[in-house]
């Protein structure tokens, strides 16, 4: 059983509380690998540079017909950061990747740097547009020597067609020599129209930079991009540290989850390294750059038991769902009607959730992409057991438990940090 804590400063931060059997069989695997395959061109070359060992996906989005993965170049042997696979698939099989949209697209994977082409993939999102915003780093072998070799961008493909319909590319200011993008929320509810869907260029976007930690928000109407930073992104050196079922690894980590709340107008953030979830007025972030000196009015949401980084909001109730790591599960918290589940928890298919996603395109059901993401960091992972999966919980089988997941603080984050 996991333990309550409760603490003094007005308010009471909250860890996970459930016996460890008390979710169960609400699981279904979707696909799963022990190492990663593609579908190869006839090249001699990406065959050889191959190092199915260095690659693990980190980011998962649910199209109508097709599971999108991004895989980014953590280290060298990627041969495509950015990968698809039917979704009309038998449970539990292992699909080759299909690259996308096309091979010509990942010439990176043989060592041809363009920078028009894809680099370092972590995550993609569908807008309303049946357009996938695909999220480039522009940094190759991250985890070992952190080479950026070509500017960040977002490529905006339409879904229907595979074809390229947008390039953003950020302005020089708003990045830092450290700068890495991971993730990326897509938000159409600021749109001046009175018909949202009168151009799918109405909308934010709200873009995690995880080593230099801050928040780039980019105007898609304007074309226009501006940064935000406050001290509750960057990680908490206390927290570097995690612990999944006894295997213990160290990454300094700052924001990388994120999550937009549509009806409470709230983006919700966590870095890494922290137990803190936080969250911040969508209509502050898309109001422009902060004046010189100005602090974010930033919340301090609530603590979780452990560290992670998959968060979602079901818009439907606003439940905030996430996975803290240590206890390999998937929890929710509605903040409105403080409710608690305890969705899934399982030792060995939930060991590291890089994503958990609301899908829309699947009926509201939650997902999960599950990466055994520290056995690939600390060089363990083994080709006999199963590494990465793709997950799907179903609702019906949700596993109530006390009230005690996750509690709103009434307290701002400013005055934490201060």
């Amino acid at each position: 059983m996991f333990i309550f804590q409760a603490f003094t400063m007005k308010y009471q931060v909250v860890m996970l509380l459930a016996c460890a059997a008390a979710a169960s069989a609400t699981l279904e695997v979707v696909n799963q690998w022990s190492l990663m395959q593609f579908d190869f061109p006839p090249d001699p070359v990406l065959l050889e540079k191959f190092q199915p060992e260095n690659t693990v996906p980190t980011g998962l989005e649910i199209g109508w017909d097709r599971l999108y993965l991004g895989i980014p170049r953590l280290r060298a042997g990627v041969p495509a950061t950015l990968a698809w696979i039917p979704r009309s698939l038998p449970q539990g099989v292992s699909p080759v990747l299909q690259a996308y949209p096309d091979w010509s697209w990942h010439s990176a994977g043989r060592g041809d740097i363009n920078c028009t082409g894809l680099i370092s993939v972590y995550r993609i999102r569908a807008d309303r547009c049946n357009r996938l915003w695909v999220l480039d780093a522009g940094v190759v072998t991250s985890i070992d020597d952190f080479r950026r070799v070509c500017p960040p961008k977002i490529l905006i493909f339409d879904m229907a067609t595979d074809r390229l319909v947008r390039s953003v590319y950020f302005p020089r200011e708003l990045l830092r020599p450290s700068s890495l993008l991971t993730n990326i929320v897509l938000d159409d509810t600021r749109s001046s129209s009175s018909r949202p869907s009168s151009s799918c260029d109405h909308l934010f976007a709200y873009i995690s930079d995880t080593v230099a930690p801050g928040i780039i928000v980019y105007d898609g109407r304007r074309d226009n991009a501006w940064r935000v930073t406050h001290a509750s992104m960057y990680p908490d050196p206390d927290l570097g540290e995690y612990d999944i079922n006894g295997e213990k690894f160290t990454l300094m980590d700052g924001v990388v989850g994120l999550a937009h709340s549509p009806a409470q107008g709230l983006l919700y953030y966590q870095p890494l390294a922290t137990d803190r979830l936080f969250s911040i007025s969508t209509a502050v972030l898309a109001s422009g750059p902060p004046a010189e000196g100005t602090d974010l009015p930033v919340n301090l949401v609530g603590r979780k038991s452990s560290q992670g980084i998959g968060v979602a909001v079901d818009p439907r109730d606003d439940t905030i769902i996430f996975s803290p790591l240590t206890e390999t599960a998937i929890a929710a918290w509605n903040p409105i009607s403080n409710s608690h589940k305890v969705l899934a928890q399982d030792a060995e298919k939930l060991q590291f959730c890089a994503e958990v996603r609301w899908a829309e395109r699947d009926n509201g059901a939650v997902w999960a992409l599950s990466t055994r993401f520290h056995k690939f960091f600390r060089r363990s992972a083994s080709k006999h057991e199963i590494n990465i999966r793709i997950l799907r919980v179903f609702d019906n089988n949700f596993v109530s438990v006390q009230s005690h997941v996750l509690r709103r603080s009434a307290r701002q984050a400013n005055a934490t940090f201060v």
